[in-house]
């Protein structure tokens, strides 16, 4: 037999004064700041309210700072579209002010900085170009980078270091523009992690899977070290990389782990338009859960970069 259902009585619902009520966000906490023309950066930056995606970056910030502060380690990884971005003069500042203190990225960013270096731009037109059997094939990248591969290879530096220096031994047009030759001049560590066969230069008839295969493991193992070195107040940014780096990060600190490092209270975040699984899992929630803190920044790269970038300056400079 059905049920029969009939409707309720809402007369006699108890309801309480909203002033015995416990709030999420209150106007002293946590809301923003008037603002008015000719506030300074800092002032703007602390009328931001004090909730969600501001608190995080304020907490991105913090942790950077008190990591600069205490000596620790900076590390950004970084994805392709950051250079699309445009903002090498961005992140060149924080590793000229001894912000960033090493930086890693896959290969499509170093290959897009290369070209920037080289031409003073990047990025072609896949679609106009793929079906034409164009797509990737300009000879000063992809035979450049693989003949200064090749010449690393019997240096014994590894894939982001051999770059970096090309760039400047070569005199590059726009050197000034390179992450890679950036990180060279400054002398700190600068990595490069491929997948075979996902970058353009793996299709140059000068690809050799053995010289760039050996070149990223050297940077994969320099990384490593890196890594080992985040415990007690380190930070790992992780912008623009959904896949790879991720990856990179999660088996250079299982590796340092297992050596006996004990990476342990360090802090990460994960900066991207959208938020994908394996940089929430692999950058913001595992590697932290023995202690630590992860945070999420949504968003473009090209606004929140710059004010994550000038936020800390600003707080360095203070």
């Amino acid at each position: 037999m059905t049920k029969k259902y009939h409707p309720l009585d809402i007369a006699k619902i108890k309801t309480y004064s909203i002033h015995t009520r416990d709030n999420k966000v209150n106007i002293k906490e946590h809301f923003a700041k008037p603002l008015k023309a000719g506030l300074s950066f800092g002032e703007f930056f602390d009328s931001l309210p004090r909730l969600l995606g501001a608190d995080s970056l304020r907490g991105v910030v913090d942790a950077v700072v008190g990591a600069r502060e205490k000596g620790r380690p900076v590390v950004l990884a970084m994805g392709g579209h950051v250079i699309k971005c445009g903002l090498q003069p961005v992140l060149k500042s924080l590793i000229e002010a001894d912000v960033i203190t090493a930086v890693a990225m896959n290969g499509s960013a170093a290959i897009h900085d290369f070209e920037v270096s080289l031409v003073g731009a990047t990025s072609e037109d896949v679609g106009a170009v793929l079906h034409s059997g164009d797509f990737g094939f300009s000879e000063e990248t992809g035979g450049g980078m693989n003949r200064i591969l090749k010449e690393g290879l019997a240096k014994g530096i590894g894939f982001g270091e051999a770059i970096g220096r090309r760039i400047l031994e070569g005199e590059h047009p726009h050197r000034e523009h390179s992450l890679l030759a950036a990180c060279v001049q400054k002398g700190i560590p600068v990595t490069v992690h491929v997948a075979l066969g996902t970058d353009i230069i793996h299709q140059h008839p000068e690809a050799d899977g053995a010289v760039t295969g050996e070149m990223t493991f050297r940077d994969f193992r320099l990384l490593s070290s890196v890594v080992a070195d985040l415990g007690n107040g380190g930070v790992w940014l992780n912008v623009g990389s959904a896949v790879l780096m991720p990856e990179v990060f999660l088996k250079a600190l299982s590796i340092a782990q297992n050596l006996g490092y004990h990476v342990e209270n360090f802090s990460t975040a994960n900066f991207d338009m959208q938020q994908h699984y394996r940089p929430l899992q692999n950058v913001v929630k595992r590697p932290t859960s023995g202690g630590g803190k992860g945070f999420t920044i949504t968003g473009h790269h090209e606004i929140n970069i710059p004010l994550f970038a000038m936020a800390v300056l600003n707080r360095l400079k203070a």
